[in-house]
């Protein structure tokens, strides 16, 4: 089903991490899952936590309500240094894949009317005024964090998630 017009390019951003962000955990020991480069930084754990807790944020603004127990652990402002209610990477791999799956249902049967609406108080930045610009800053705000996702992959010694 084609996705709707108004998030057309987040769909493609979602997509497209879709295929990144997993390059970036591939092969990491346990050990690296949880090692950050310094003291104010994020783990590759942490990371790829608040990501999915990012995708189920955009799936609660699709109409869609998904989660997992821990999953507010990653939550905005959240310490990333407390890793004791921290799933395993297994358990947060499994997440990322059944939030993906169902992002990407939902950004299928996102409709117009429901994209144009405004959105609920206390929501993210929306480009333009509406559920739809709402969807396109979580696609850029998650782009942000795969980013630093390929920066700490690249920093343990891993291979680059793209080129």
């Amino acid at each position: 089903m084609p996705v709707a017009p108004q998030i057309a390019a987040a769909a493609a951003m979602f997509r497209q991490n879709g295929v990144f962000l997993p390059k970036s955990f591939e092969g990491m020991t346990a050990e690296e899952w949880s090692r950050r480069p310094n003291e104010t930084s994020n783990s590759l754990l942490w990371e790829v936590g608040h990501i999915t807790w990012a995708r189920g944020r955009t799936l609660h603004f699709l109409g869609v309500e998904w989660s997992t127990p821990w999953l507010n652990e990653f939550a905005r402002g959240k310490s990333a240094t407390d890793v004791s209610h921290y799933p395993s990477a297994e358990e947060l791999v499994a997440a990322w894949n059944e939030g993906s799956a169902a992002l990407t249902a939902a950004l299928e049967s996102a409709t117009i009317d429901a994209l144009s609406a405004p959105p609920p108080p206390q929501a993210p930045p929306s480009s333009d005024g509406t559920v739809g610009g709402v969807i396109s800053f979580l696609a850029y705000h998650e782009t942000y964090h795969v980013g630093q996702a390929a920066y700490v992959s690249r920093w343990l010694g891993h291979a680059q998630i793209m080129g």
